[in-house]
């Protein structure tokens, strides 16, 4: 179930830790002066939310190390393939930053 995390895939992510987070302190507030069937029902709530949040937080840790996995092959293929252009790249981007390093 590996997939894109779209802008919205992370709004989604984002708000439903914050309903993680809430449920949290609502259970708290809750422990705080009474225990019973309330405290019972909010700790299977916040439970099934924190295994979904876990569930969701995984795919996206999948789909970076997946993505980073990608490039890593796309960048060694480069370079095994043109090693002088790699060279060059290389050569340009250590000048450039030693120019804004000496500017400093």
């Amino acid at each position: 179930m590996s997939q894109d995390l779209t802008a919205a895939n992370k709004e989604k992510l984002v708000s439903d830790m914050k309903v993680v987070i809430s449920d949290a302190e609502e259970i708290l507030r809750a422990t705080a002066g009474a225990a019973g069937e309330k405290v019972g029902e909010l700790r299977t709530k916040i439970e099934v939310r924190l295994r979904d949040a876990k569930e969701r937080l995984a795919d996206a840790e999948a789909a970076l190390v997946d993505k980073t996995k990608a490039a890593a092959r796309a960048t060694d293929d480069f370079v095994h393939d043109q090693p002088w252009k790699a060279v060059g790249v290389a050569a340009a981007l250590g000048l450039a930053l030693g120019v804004l390093i000496g500017r400093r």
